[in-house]
């Protein structure tokens, strides 16, 4: 075998230049995506950011030392449309679909409850402050089976203040919905929703955050108030963009034989333009 002589080698910058290329070309791909990615986490942490979504969420809600338990999923489809220039309304939808057990042995129902609409009308930008806002109608449409819904027709305001500034996203979400008509089990309804967040990016996509769902009745007097504490990523599954997220919290004030504790685990479609 000849040993090839100096003059008749490989220099080492024909081997390395085409590597150090793929190398450079592979780090600036991987920093595009997680910048996508945060991007895409931060639209997330906006309720009427113009990005076109469909989060399936799982609730599992369990009272202290009792049998009694829920399980829900919430389909919650988000969709952007842009109405002039200047102008988006965000429709959001959730559809509750459950199985409960009570406290109450050999009590329990399935099925699913009543739709709550909302449609968002918001500027497609910021104001010089920074705050993003959005204000339209809510409604409750008796879609309800068996003894999971009010039978009755719901309209009101909603309202949503957001303000983002670097990792931080922070603000509520508000609505307030009482009943305008109903069928024959038509209930009295008069509820205010208020939903104070905060949450943070920590890069790579990934996000943590905590907010308070709380739902005051006006006719019985209650609070309903679930702390809710998080994280999610957004990710890619072939070439599908999507996002995951865990959490847990408890209630810290609930009707009599409520839920006391509850996990959530939410898979969201993302559709980026």
């Amino acid at each position: 075998m000849t040993v090839p002589s100096a003059k008749h080698a490989y220099p080492i910058w024909s081997l390395a230049t085409p590597l150090s290329l793929a190398l450079c070309m592979l780090s600036a791909n991987a920093s595009a995506q997680q910048q996508d990615a945060d991007a895409i986490a931060k639209k997330l942490s906006n309720p009427v950011a113009a990005l076109i979504s469909v989060p399936f969420q799982y609730n599992y809600d369990q009272t202290w030392g009792d049998d009694g338990h829920r399980n829900l999923l919430n389909i919650q489809p988000v969709a952007p449309f842009s109405l002039s220039e200047h102008w988006n309304v965000i429709s959001r939808t959730i559809l509750p679909v459950v199985y409960q057990k009570d406290v109450i042995p050999g009590t329990d129902q399935a099925g699913i409850g009543d739709i709550t609409q909302s449609f968002f009308f918001s500027p497609k930008k910021a104001d010089e402050g920074g705050l993003v806002w959005g204000v339209g109608p809510a409604m409750l449409l008796p879609t309800g089976t068996d003894d999971l819904g009010a039978d009755t027709w719901g309209l009101g305001p909603t309202l949503v203040l957001l303000k983002q500034e670097g990792a931080w996203s922070y603000g509520a979400l508000a609505n307030h919905i009482v009943d305008v008509g109903g069928g024959r089990r038509r209930v009295d309804i008069s509820s205010t929703f208020l939903q104070p967040f905060v949450s943070r990016g920590i890069g790579q996509g990934r996000t943590v955050g905590v907010n308070l769902e709380s739902t005051y009745d006006w006719e019985a007097k209650q609070w309903t108030l679930p702390l809710n504490f998080f994280y999610s990523k957004v990710t890619k599954l072939g070439s599908q963009m999507l996002s995951y997220q865990g959490g847990a919290r408890v209630y810290v004030d609930t009707p009599s034989g409520g839920p006391d504790w509850g996990v959530r685990f939410t898979v969201t479609l993302l559709f980026p333009e």
